[in-house]
């Protein structure tokens, strides 16, 4: 081999070393990003997955409720009983596996990314604090889909929540139009507007929060769920190297993050704000419309699966209350059936004291 081919075979092995060095090894996947979250709520930094099935039953036990089976997740401590947070909002962002979101608690990779919602939650905020009418707000601006529960109505009544209502909202004064820095993203192509519906959308949120403070004072959680697909449109209809959809990643990091702090504060620091990141869902999630209001039956003796009767949340209470009712009149029961049985009736009864008495003095 002459000396110039062998220095030419050199400049190339440098060349591709250099290329591999400057690749990151690890490997980017699916996560959840708890970006704000209360000292007593405590998530441990680590690497534990956690699966995408158990998404809602995490948002439960960081809200204090119950759920039907044990999580065994190390990346959430058990936290003090009579505390929980004023509000936990969950934020669904489709399209991209990670953001840079470096002011953020914990970050955790998430496995099985199976569509989820958090319906359950919102009947167990309902059955336990109907009479506080708490905020239940559940939104995806792309599917056009909106549920709300309690002073959500009131509240939120003004949100836009077609896309036809968020880009007449987007030519308004007060848009996030004159505050973002588009760069590529453009006005006139509908996915661009698609993203930038969906950040007028957090902003206009956070304005209405901001309108209506007492909505953090009072006793009652709120739940917000939000799922956001801009991002996985742009993908499509650019490519993840597009420039569009870089500035449109970097955007909605630092949104996310805003958003995060302004929630957080308006709680009095007593939320928990969660991110989940997922490329695409293994599966297409159906959603049945339906009404938490509506009435359930209880039970159905003629079903031919013998299905038990449906758990009742006053259960504890009730049970607790016939229990140590009962046990008292137990043991008042023997406190005087001791009594009797060790009583001299000629010295502790007056009624034997008063005929001797008598018969004394006739």
């Amino acid at each position: 081999m002459s000396l110039t081919n062998r220095r030419r075979m050199e400049a190339v092995f440098s060349a591709a070393f250099l290329l591999c060095s400057l690749v990151p090894t690890g490997v980017h996947g699916d996560s959840l990003t708890i970006l704000q979250a209360p000292e007593f709520v405590s998530f441990q930094k680590g690497d534990w997955p956690v699966s995408g099935e158990k998404i809602p039953d995490l948002v439960a036990l960081t809200m204090g409720f119950s759920v039907q089976e044990d999580l065994s997740w190390p990346g959430l401590k058990a936290g003090p009983l009579f505390q929980r947070p004023r509000a936990n909002v969950l934020v669904v962002v489709r399209g991209v596996d990670s953001l840079d979101l470096p002011q953020s608690v914990a970050s955790y990779p998430l496995e099985n990314p199976v569509p989820f919602t958090l319906d359950s939650v919102a009947e167990t905020v309902h059955s336990l604090f109907a009479e506080d009418t708490p905020v239940v707000l559940q939104l995806a601006p792309s599917e056009e889909r909106l549920y709300m529960l309690g002073k959500a109505n009131a509240v939120f009544e003004d949100l836009p929540v077609t896309l036809q209502q968020i880009r007449a909202r987007l030519s308004q004064d007060g848009s996030v139009l004159a505050s973002l820095p588009l760069n590529s993203l453009s006005r006139n192509v509908e996915a661009d507007l698609l993203f930038l519906s969906e950040v007028q959308v957090l902003h206009d949120i956070t304005a209405l929060l901001l309108r209506h403070k007492h909505l953090a004072k009072d006793h009652s959680p709120d739940l917000y769920s939000l799922e956001l697909s801009g991002l996985e449109e742009l993908s499509r209809v650019y490519g993840q190297d597009s420039p569009q959809y870089r500035d449109a990643t970097a955007i909605l990091a630092s949104v996310l993050q805003k958003f995060a702090e302004d929630v957080y504060g308006l709680y009095g620091n007593s939320a928990v704000v969660e991110v989940v990141t997922v490329k695409s869902f293994e599966a297409p999630l159906t959603r049945k419309s339906r009404s938490i209001l509506e009435s359930k039956q209880i039970s159905n003796p003629g079903s031919p699966y013998n299905l038990a009767y449906k758990y009742n949340f006053h259960y504890a209470v009730v049970f607790n209350i016939v229990l140590w009712l009962m046990i008292a009149l137990a043991l008042a029961v023997i406190a005087v059936s001791y009594n009797l049985w060790n009583m001299d009736p000629g010295y502790d009864s007056i009624i034997y004291r008063m005929t001797n008495q008598k018969i004394r003095m006739d």
